[in-house]
């Protein structure tokens, strides 16, 4: 079970410094906007907090590994109908498209459920967006370990589907940059790419919610949550959280939830403050659409 992620480790701090290196550069030579960072640039204790939540995530994402092969193994020995070899070419192919699939799927959920958002929003929390932001990962993959359970039950072999998962976070590093400008239009209109993810990463309301795929943007195109990237998107979160303390960045919608749901009267309230979108209010104290989309 030797995961592709950490051969790939090296590759990702050289990018990060060469990026990093010619950000420095270019700052001198570009003008930048008021109030805004500059394209590509790094803060040192941004990128830190990125990095740092990164290396624990490895530590994390191995444990929740471990309690997923044992549901998988069980799944895929005693309820998978056949199985397949993981000698066959095809097998490789369900196995990642099948990722990529479900991974639209949580994170189209992630970004719509605030008990899922919650695990996930510490990756949306920096205003700047370079491959340091790529590290700033979730500690709490529950969600996508439950997510990944149709997988060994079509037969696919427990370590295909981590190493599928592995593939599509590697893929998805090199497209948190802001200094590789749109793609040959076969590329763009195929494949998740930077100009794409800028936009999902976008905190403006016309980008909101959009963009979700992981290594294929098909997925966004069929269920229409497709959007281009047509300006320069602010980033982070719709309401910032400004602090560089990980256990904050990683916990401060937990307690966010939790307080709601404490001072709330109503069950179906407090249902509404776990399970319903991000920004969600109770219909009495419901804000204008305008301002409750910005919350999303």
């Amino acid at each position: 079970m030797r995961d592709p992620v950490l051969p790939a480790i090296p590759f990702f701090l050289l990018l990060l410094i060469l990026e990093w290196l010619a950000a420095r550069r270019l700052d001198q030579l570009e003008p930048r906007e008021p109030d805004r960072p500059a394209r590509g640039g790094y803060a040192a204790r941004d990128a830190w907090a990125s990095i740092t939540m990164g290396l624990v995530s490895i530590a994390t994402t191995a444990g929740w590994k471990l309690l997923a092969l044992l549901g998988y193994a069980a799944i895929f020995t005693y309820l998978a109908p056949w199985h397949l070899s993981a000698d066959r070419w095809y097998t490789w192919v369900i196995a990642l498209v099948g990722v990529d699939l479900l991974y639209y799927l949580y994170h189209r959920m992630a970004h719509r459920v605030r008990l899922v958002w919650a695990t996930h929003q510490a990756h949306h929390s920096s205003r700047y967006f370079n491959f340091a932001t790529a590290l700033r990962q979730k500690w709490n993959n529950s969600g996508e370990i439950l997510m990944w359970i149709p997988l060994p039950l079509l037969g696919i072999p427990p370590w295909v589907v981590f190493a599928s998962f592995s593939v599509s976070l590697v893929y998805q590093f090199w497209v948190h940059t802001e200094r590789i400008d749109r793609l040959p239009r076969p590329v763009e209109f195929v494949f998740n790419t930077p100009s794409h993810h800028r936009v999902h990463h976008g905190m403006d309301a016309q980008y909101l919610d959009k963009n979700y795929g992981g290594i294929l943007i098909v997925w966004d195109r069929l269920f229409g949550t497709f959007t281009p990237e047509v300006f320069r998107p602010h980033y982070g979160l719709t309401t910032q959280v400004d602090t560089y303390n990980i256990w904050t960045l990683q916990t401060h919608e937990y307690v966010a939830i939790a307080r709601d749901v404490a001072a709330a009267t109503r069950w179906r309230d407090r249902l509404g403050h776990i399970f319903g979108p991000p920004g969600w209010q109770p219909a009495r104290e419901r804000p204008p659409a305008a301002m409750l989309r910005c919350e999303s």
